[in-house]
């Protein structure tokens, strides 16, 4: 059976049936050696965490003309923000049927060969328009949270972040397209984490002026002294994520940090990951500093 696996990930079943029989294949999906996550599409369980080889099984089970795209394309060209986990997305061209099914989500648009690349044997939206394509969408955190990441390890950042504005002034679909271009606008490209990236845009949706992201605080001699996640330095504001790995055993060394930062003026307010999903206290605490400087 490893022979039938070895350059392929996920295979159709009637492949599988010629190469085994019926017999033995219905007798490696019942004691789970095998699975069938789509009518017609074998692969072995061991690969189940394996996207490549789950987007490969997923465009098998779509047929060809089919291209993977939304979250899943920007996951294999290595967006970290996207994660791993989900459904597997496919596009069609709109002469196809497009039916979805448990963790396979069809789309159908138009798209032209230059729209696709390939990225290890998987046809692929090219970056620039899976960026485009999920900034217009609805988890707009995950979405910015990859633009952001894209700018950062891009050689040419800006021309990357035009190409993202020619796609969306090109979309068919207009839906999410006006809020897409204020992303792409307001991305940095310096964030250091997913993390960092949300939070710039939930103090931004909250209605606070925009803030620096990578903020260096400098000695008087010009010696660099901190970098800040996202500051605001006309009002000496900071916000500093942190992270349960980088901060786990690092609370004396933080809160000294920002008692020298208060001694510069600075009021640092600290967010976790808990205020990524409820932001509501940072927000109160951003909304009392700022208000507090204005007095």
């Amino acid at each position: 059976m490893s022979q039938l696996w070895e350059r392929r990930g996920a295979v159709p079943r009637r492949e599988v049936v010629a190469h085994m029989g019926e017999r033995a294949l219905r007798a490696a999906l019942a004691v789970g050696t095998l699975t069938q996550p789509w009518r017609g599409v074998v692969m072995r369980t061991a690969d189940l965490d394996d996207l490549r080889i789950r987007a490969e099984a997923a465009l098998l089970a779509a047929r060809s003309p089919a291209v993977v795209s939304g979250p899943t394309a920007l996951a294999l060209h290595g967006c970290v923000a996207v994660g791993q986990t989900g459904p597997i997305h496919v596009t069609v061209p709109y002469s196809r049927s497009a039916r979805s099914r448990p963790g396979l989500v069809m789309h159908q648009n138009r798209y032209a060969p230059d729209d696709v690349v390939d990225l290890d044997g998987l046809p692929v939206f090219a970056l620039d328009l899976a960026v485009a394509d999920h900034l217009c969408g609805r988890d707009r955190r995950r979405a910015f949270g990859c633009l952001d990441e894209v700018l950062r390890s891009h050689p040419d950042p800006e021309s990357f972040r035009a190409s993202v504005r020619r796609r969306l002034a090109t979309r068919d679909d207009r839906r999410g397209v006006a809020k897409a271009s204020q992303l792409t606008d307001l991305a940095t490209g310096r964030a250091d984490s997913p993390p960092e990236s949300s939070l710039l845009l939930i103090v931004v949706e909250a209605g606070l002026p925009i803030p620096e992201a990578q903020h260096c605080v400098y000695t008087i001699d010009g010696r660099l002294l901190y970098v800040l996640d996202l500051a605001w330095e006309s009002w000496r504001i900071a916000l500093e994520y942190d992270g349960y790995d980088a901060h786990e055993h690092r609370a004396d060394a933080d809160a000294e940090r920002d008692r020298r930062l208060a001694g510069r003026g600075w009021r640092v307010i600290r967010a976790t990951a808990a205020d990524l999903r409820d932001p509501t206290r940072m927000l109160t605490e951003l909304r009392e500093v700022f208000a507090a400087r204005f007095r």
